[in-house]
């Protein structure tokens, strides 16, 4: 590119850019016009010659000569006539140039043959030392900012400290080009590397920009990839767990020149290790997912750090790491389990489940027609009539367990009533197998058919003979890491001892999964038969998620002879099950924030959804936010409806100082309180500038081609003087540029007279 634009000044004068911003123009005479004539006129005598001269000529050789005679002085003609580019030209001193220097943590990477980009800022733009800085301010009046965060006035380089934990570029623009409304500007300046980390578009800011006439000469700094670097791009952790859960981590893991390598991935919590895997990096240039899995032990607020260690030579270490907030419940999850028959599954699931401090299973177990037997409950009255028959009873619990109930036990609302109670209430389904579940029980073309994760089976009431098949479990890739399947301390010793437990049995013919399910354990026939099926698949429906476990004996992996008195998996896989099932289940009133974890004196968004105890939305309600800081002072902030969305409150609030931030909601219809919840924000100095942190030099194209602007590299910056005199913003002064004395003009002609030369010598003309 460089190369080209050295070559299409010489051979035309100008640069491009010249010739982009100029309007093309004649600076004609009369004495022109007369000269023009004569021009003219000689044309039409050659022409007039060429025609009577034959002699060995031919009509292609008399056509041929013509036309090179014309086009010579076609080409005198235009000259005479004085092509000209008339350009806008601003007035010496009469303009300003707002200059935006990144003065965030960014400019601190050494990837500049081992330079800091800040020192390439340094030197070109300081103004007592850099020659580029010398042109500008001959010709311009220079104002300087410094910008991460936000934007500031400051008198150059030297006052940087590129300590900003974020860039926010449109705000930057925005602020500089507000404070220079009132003084001819020519034009902005942006050094930087790009990063805009704001996760608000630029677009209203450059259109603004453009409506004003206001150009961006975007100046680019740093490499557009790294040579050396490993980053954990992102983390996606569950937003709340129950103490003891087992907590499922998904990592972006993203490399250049370590293809292939393994790495240790520590987790810590608080400082302590609480999990160390091998990886494998990707190849270079790729993006590779890791999932980890971590037991949350202890309770509250837990910033689980996920870090590998740098690398010798390494560009950047600081992307190395990434924390993420998980809050750790310690409180009892209500699940209500339906059977309709006495069987040992019910039993043993009951008792694996006992001891759990966080898990308050309520049985409801049909005994005769019209008759149940209760456990778990908190008081006489609950399930006095057997399985709940209103929205509001149903929806106390956080999930459901149908285990052996056939479809025809419910009313066809109450079927409807437990699709709402995932769909709507976000609660967590478990479907058990037995002879009066699944296709067998009769929930083909129920209200329950959809929310099922598997097809039934179509032809389960044309059977004669029952179905019984006995299936030895087997982790899927899904499975291998999901919380629900974690049975023992990691998991590769849970993918172990998975292949250790004995076969159980199954009376539902399953036909397969449905399109959105994922399955997590399949079945194999067991003593070397063929064939298998789903045993653990689930699908997210709705706001909620339903679990398909067709199978009636996992007690065996309590009972069988091969599983020794004191072992623990049963009741593992029942309690981690558990836990999953009613992870994620929202209550009545719910709140969020924006970002959990964020800079000090960064606004964080808060949005509650407030809903009754049927949940439907609210829309009258009178809700607040108190929200304590480290001080240990609370403060309250009103939230308003949205109006736009039922049942929605926003605010917002701004932490002063790092620190862990409480913040509780509570909700109030009538004088009565209807729920709460409660969340916690961390604020902290965070790493966001390292991440992504190569040369954006799309972005930075993009922001000088929307305004009019131009980019720029370390290569290409000396010709930014002359870009920003030719801009029509400010005080301008129409400057004329002739063309006629182009280089290009006079190899033009001499290329035309030597070929009329060359061609009547080789014709034998001359």
């Amino acid at each position: 590119m460089q190369l080209f634009e050295s070559l299409f000044e010489f051979l035309f004068k100008y640069r491009p850019t010249v010739y982009e911003k100029g309007d093309l123009a004649f600076g004609h005479s009369s004495v022109v016009m007369l000269a023009a004539l004569v021009v003219a006129a000689a044309i039409v005598a050659a022409a007039i010659t060429y025609r009577r001269v034959r002699a060995r000529s031919t009509g292609r050789d008399r056509a041929v000569l013509l036309g090179l005679r014309v086009a010579t002085f076609a080409v005198l003609l235009l000259c005479l006539f004085r092509p000209m580019l008339v350009l806008s030209a601003a007035l010496p001193q009469r303009n300003f140039v707002g200059i935006l220097l990144d003065d965030s943590r960014s400019m601190q990477i050494a990837d500049r043959g081992g330079r800091a980009r800040s020192e390439f800022l340094a030197e070109q733009f300081t103004p007592e030392e850099s020659a580029l800085m010398k042109q500008l301010s001959e010709r311009f009046m220079l104002r300087f900012f410094r910008f991460s965060s936000s934007a500031e006035r400051t008198a150059g380089p030297r006052e940087l400290t590129y300590t900003g934990p974020q860039t926010h570029l449109g705000d930057a623009l925005d602020r500089a080009r507000q404070e220079l409304s009132s003084v001819p500007l020519s034009g902005l300046v942006l050094v930087t590397d790009g990063a805009d980390n704001a996760h608000t578009p630029l677009t209203d800011q450059l259109l603004s920009l453009r409506a004003r006439g206001v150009p961006v000469f975007t100046v680019g700094v740093g490499r557009e990839q790294f040579t050396k670097d490993i980053e954990i791009s992102r983390v996606e952790t569950p937003h709340s767990v129950l103490r003891g859960a087992s907590v499922v981590v998904d990592l972006l893991i993203s490399q250049t020149g370590f293809g292939g390598r393994k790495v240790p991935l520590v987790v810590e919590d608080a400082g302590r290790i609480v999990s160390t895997d091998t990886i494998t990096l990707p190849p270079d240039g790729e993006t590779s997912p890791v999932r980890v899995s971590v037991t949350a032990m202890e309770k509250g607020p837990r910033v689980f750090k996920f870090r590998i260690a740098p690398q010798a030579g390494e560009m950047v270490t600081q992307n190395n790491e990434q924390e993420a907030l998980v809050i750790v419940s310690d409180r009892k999850e209500k699940v209500l389990y339906f059977d309709g028959e006495p069987r040992s599954e019910f039993a043993f699931l009951r008792r694996a489940v006992g001891d759990d401090p966080n898990l308050q299973l309520v049985s409801l177990l049909r005994t005769a027609e019209n008759k149940y037997w209760r456990a778990g409950i908190d008081d006489p009255e609950e399930l006095a009539g057997g399985f709940p028959k209103t929205r509001e009873e149903l929806f106390s619990y956080r999930a459901l367990i149908l285990g052996s109930i056939e479809a025809s036990f419910f009313t066809h609302d109450q079927l409807r009533m437990i699709a709402e109670f995932v769909s709507e209430r976000g609660g967590g389904l478990l479907l058990l197998g037995g002879r009066s579940a699944f296709a067998e029980g009769g929930y083909a073309g129920t209200p329950l058919a959809d929310v099922i994760p598997v097809e039934l089976d179509p032809d389960a009431a044309k059977r004669t003979e029952p179905w019984f098949v006995e299936y030895t479990p087997e982790l899927t890739p899904a499975g291998r890491i999901h919380s629900s399947t974690q049975i023992a301390g990691s998991a590769a010793q849970s993918a172990a001892r998975w292949k250790e437990l004995p076969a159980v049995s199954s009376v539902n013919r399953i036909a397969r999964l449905k399109p959105g399910a994922t399955a997590l354990l399949m079945g194999r026939v067991a003593d070397g038969g063929r064939g298998q099926q789903p045993v653990l698949a689930f699908q997210r429906f709705g706001a909620g998620k339903s679990v398909a476990l067709p199978v009636q004996d996992t007690w065996m992996w309590q009972m069988h002879a091969v599983i020794p008195v004191d072992d623990m998996t049963h009741e593992t896989f029942w309690r981690q099950m558990l836990r999953w099932l009613v992870s994620g289940v929202p209550g009545t009133v719910t709140i969020a924030a924006s970002a959990d974890r964020v800079a000090p004196k960064v606004p964080v968004v808060l949005r509650a959804d407030v809903r009754d105890a049927t949940y439907l939305r609210v829309n009258n309600a009178t809700v607040s936010a108190t929200i304590v800081g480290s001080d240990g002072a609370p403060r309250e902030v009103p939230m308003e409806w949205t109006v736009d969305r039922d049942g929605e409150y926003r605010a917002s609030f701004t932490p002063d100082a790092a620190g862990l931030y409480e913040v509780r909601v509570s909700a109030r219809t009538a004088d009565t309180v209807v729920a709460g919840d409660t969340i916690f924000v961390q604020a902290a100095e965070l790493n966001t500038e390292y991440f992504d942190a190569e040369l954006r030099t799309t972005q930075l194209q993009r922001i000088a081609q929307e305004t009019g602007g131009q980019y720029y590299t370390a290569e290409t910056l000396s010709k930014l003087p002359e870009d920003l005199t030719f801009t029509r913003s400010g005080a301008t002064v129409l400057q004329q540029m002739d063309l006629w004395d182009m280089p290009a003009i006079f190899l033009l002609l001499i290329t035309l007279v030597s070929t009329e030369w060359a061609y009547r010598k080789s014709r034998g003309l001359a």
